[in-house]
Formats: C-alpha cells, sequence, structure tokens
C-alpha cells in the first residue's frame, strides 16, 4: 500500500485527501505497516490488509483499558475500527503538538507503569509473538528479495523461536508494551504520552528491555540516552543472560519487516540485504538504520 493507495482508502471512508484542502488537510505522518494521517483533530491509522483487523480491535479494546487504569496513552475517537475496501481503519484523537523530542529516559516510567499493571479484564492480550509476522512480511516481499534471504530468515526464525519460549524470565511476566522505542512517545504540555499501542501484548516484561539494548548496539542509540532509561528503569535487561536470545529473535524480525517494503521502495531494499548480510556474517557491529 502506497500514499496514493492510502488516500484511496481514506476517500471510501468520506475523510478528506486532497492536499490542498483548507479544513482539514490530510497529512501523511507515517507510512509503515499502517499508513497514518493527520486529519484535523484526528489520526487516522489504514492498516495494510485484512489481516490486521483483529489486531486494530484489540488495540482499540486495550485504548479503552489504558484510559481506565490513567495510563498516559492515546485515546480511541471511536470504539470499533471501519473496514474499508479491505483495510481496518481506526480513528485517535490527536494529541497537542510535542514540546520536545521524545528521550529513552521518557520512556522509562511509562514502562514501569505498564510493567505494574495485571491482565487486563473484558479482553485477552496476546503472547508477544515477535516472529509471527516474518512469514507474512516474507511475503508481501515477493521476488524483490533473494529467496535465498528469505530462507535464511525462515532457518533463524525456527531456531530463536523455541530458544525464546524457553527463557527464564529476571522479571515477573505480564502485560508490555511490544515495541518500546522513543518514536512511540510523544512529549506533550502533560509529560510523555504513548502512542503506538498496537504491539501491546502479555509476555516477558525483558522484551521491552531488549528493544532499547539493540538500539544501543544496532541503531546508534547515544550510550549516555541508554544509561538513562536504564538508570530510570532500574535495571538493565542486559544484565540478564537471556538477553542475547531476545536480541536474536528481534534481529529477524526487524530483517522481516524492512523486506516488505523492498517491492516498491529501493532504499528499503538496500537496507534489508545490509542487515540480512551481517546477520550471515555474524557481525553485531554492523549499523543498522531505521526505517
Amino acid at each position: 500500500m502506497d500514499e496514493a493507495r492510502a488516500r484511496e482508502i481514506l476517500a471510501a471512508a468520506g475523510l478528506p485527501t486532497d492536499r490542498e484542502a483548507r479544513e482539514p488537510e490530510a497529512r501523511l505522518l507515517a507510512l509503515g505497516e499502517n499508513a497514518v494521517f493527520a486529519v484535523g483533530e484526528l489520526v487516522v491509522k489504514i492498516g495494510r490488509d485484512p489481516e490486521l483487523l483483529p489486531r486494530a480491535e484489540r488495540e482499540l479494546a486495550l485504548a479503552a483499558w489504558l484510559a481506565e487504569t490513567d495510563i498516559p496513552a492515546v485515546r480511541a475517537a471511536e470504539p470499533k475500527p471501519r473496514l474499508v475496501d479491505g483495510h481496518p481503519v481506526t480513528l485517535w484523537h490527536r494529541l497537542p503538538e510535542a514540546v520536545r523530542p521524545a528521550e529513552p529516559r521518557d520512556l522509562a516510567p511509562l514502562l514501569r507503569r505498564i510493567h505494574a499493571l495485571p491482565e487486563p479484564t473484558g479482553f485477552t492480550l496476546p503472547r508477544r509473538e515477535l516472529l509471527g509476522g516474518v512469514e507474512r512480511w516474507l511475503r508481501l516481499a515477493g521476488d524483490a528479495i533473494d529467496p535465498a534471504d528469505a530462507a535464511f530468515l525462515r532457518e533463524r526464525r525456527d531456531a530463536f523461536a523455541p530458544a525464546a519460549a524457553a527463557l527464564t524470565p529476571r522479571l515477573a511476566p505480564g502485560p508490555i508494551h511490544g515495541d518500546a522505542l522513543p518514536r512511540n512517545v510523544h512529549v506533550g504540555p502533560e509529560g510523555p504520552v504513548l502512542v503506538d499501542l498496537e504491539t501491546f501484548s502479555s509476555d516477558l516484561r525483558e522484551h521491552d528491555l531488549v528493544v532499547l539494548a539493540l538500539s544501543r548496539d544496532r541503531y546508534g542509540l547515544d550510550p549516555a540516552a541508554y544509561d538513562a532509561f536504564t538508570e530510570a528503569y532500574g535495571w538493565d535487561v542486559r544484565e540478564w543472560d537471556g538477553c542475547a536470545v531476545l536480541r536474536g529473535a528481534r534481529e529477524t524480525a526487524s530483517c522481516a519487516w524492512v523486506a516488505q517494503h523492498a517491492p516498491t521502495n529501493p532504499k528499503a531494499l538496500a537496507e534489508f540485504e545490509r542487515r540480512v548480510a551481517s546477520l550471515r556474517e555474524g557481525d553485531a557491529t554492523v549499523r543498522w538504520y531505521p526505517f
């Protein structure tokens, strides 16, 4: 799904698509697994395919639960997703303008609050199927990627999945964010707010902490910023024996996620090939770039 197709879906949903529209303008914010638009006082998320409908439904239920538990997070504007031309569409209240970019230290107190939550009532959080999307992402990549690279990632997935399932956690399992990065935090006038809920799960709390450890090692996160995060959270997941396993699983998933964009984006293909090559060579020092 490219931007033009996403705007067609906006139009079919009765939402404005014209870049020249005076009130309100539909402005593209992100184009990944979802196309995300700012439309007046709303944010509109459009899922890439119908398979994402159950996740959209759960995300809206989760938003309501977080509101009840007073966790600072985005609030839904409609309680149920729309299905438009086979794409799940969800509407959210738009947040005030950010007062500054989010930093890793802004994420730590939010995670501490999430990690203190019990299981929700009324719906069930899934396990964090970190590797569950690999097959779909590789399928979407199709012939744009080398079949040998796809086979390599499938082999890694099949090796890491049972290893991750056998881990003994240091922290008590329960609700987690699932993709705990500063990009998923919005620092508004009233403080940090979570803005992406679709990966919320119930699993090892260490999943949330490995994300930034990998960011430090692979994506160029300033070590001082990482240290500020671990100090604010109260623990460094790299002290845990299972860290390498969760890191390896996440690297595998991250490679496959980029692959889905390869058919339409040469930069995505180049980044995919960079990541796969570093995994094949076992070189943990190769820099990866966010996409």
